[in-house]
């Protein structure tokens, strides 16, 4: 059987392809003969209850110009699709929400939607570390401007950040003698009308922020240590930090084992775990990155690993 793969992704043509990790994707769905087929969007769209999309045929080589081919559009079920491959980037918003409703009615019809889009509007990224107490660093979620600040009185030195943000946007380090800290309360907060996330400073995170990837619960053994650049707060690679790749440790496992189950029974075949130190902070499951670094810097084939688990499930 030739498989019928689509993706939801960010406009191909302005990726960076020697990092992204949905290009990998593509690249080894080609290498194994798999019909590919992208799509925007923009163009998903339900007609008497049935899910469907302007789809155009793709083509990929491993290069830095002329990256792709792509044969014109034409409307299409998503349901004759045997995977799709959600990798759309946040914002996470009521559009991402219609998206997620659509891919529903494709997956009732069959098809494997990676991530379960039930999952994807259910599980924020952030928030859902909270279910584990155990791996994170105090953690205090609210939009409350008093009960932030008895927070950084009481723990010193916090991190207050969005919850539906990603690449380290609008991320602050503050104390409780910092003259901007309501200042950043009232901006993160949009005074007091967004809820956010303040946690106790990490001070390991000069070590980096590790990603970790896992496919269907099971870690990949390497980790990629994003390390902030000099003065910079944040290992985000789309702030400026750098990547090298890291073995796990045995704390990286235990916290891949405290959260396996969830990420398998919630249908997340494709996880990025960031942690800082001996703490998780958050679970990535939108558009986890890091695929190419790790493949390159311990010769794996990660995109492999998942696709051959997801034909597995075909089968």
């Amino acid at each position: 059987m030739t498989i019928e793969l689509a993706v939801i992704m960010d406009p191909i043509e302005s990726i960076h392809t020697y990092k992204d990790s949905t290009f990998a994707m593509l690249l080894e769905a080609q290498r194994r003969s798999w019909n590919i087929y992208y799509i925007r969007l923009n163009s998903l769209y339900v007609l008497d209850g049935r899910p469907f999309a302007q789809a155009a045929s793709l083509s990929v080589q491993d290069q830095s110009q002329n990256w792709f081919q792509r044969e014109d559009y034409s409307d299409v079920s998503l349901s004759d699709f045997n995977i799709i491959l959600m990798r759309k980037d946040p914002p996470f918003n009521m559009e991402y929400i219609y998206v997620t409703y659509i891919l529903e009615l494709a997956q009732q019809s069959g098809t494997c939607i990676v991530n379960d889009p039930t999952s994807l509007r259910n599980m924020n990224e952030k928030f859902s570390i909270v279910n584990f107490p155990s791996c994170c660093t105090p953690t205090l979620v609210t939009r409350d401007r008093n009960r932030i600040n008895n927070f950084i009185s009481q723990h010193d030195d916090v991190v207050v950040k969005p919850m539906d943000a990603m690449g380290g946007e609008s991320i602050f380090r503050v104390s409780p003698n910092d003259t901007n800290k309501n200042s950043i309360i009232d901006q993160i907060t949009d005074k007091g009308t967004t809820t956010i996330m303040v946690q106790c400073f990490i001070p390991e995170i000069s070590q980096g922020d590790k990603r970790i990837l896992l496919i269907n619960g099971e870690p990949v053994p390497y980790a990629l240590a994003r390390v902030p650049a000099s003065g910079e707060l944040r290992g985000n690679l789309a702030a400026g930090g750098s990547g090298h790749g890291i073995p796990l440790s045995d704390r990286d496992r235990q916290i891949c084992t405290e959260i396996k189950t969830s990420l398998v029974n919630n249908g997340i075949l494709f996880a990025g775990v960031d942690v800082i130190g001996s703490y998780l902070t958050e679970i990535n499951i939108t558009s986890p990155t890091c695929i190419r670094e790790l493949d390159k810097q311990y010769n794996l084939n990660i995109s492999g690993i998942l696709f051959d688990h997801i034909e597995t499930m075909l089968n």
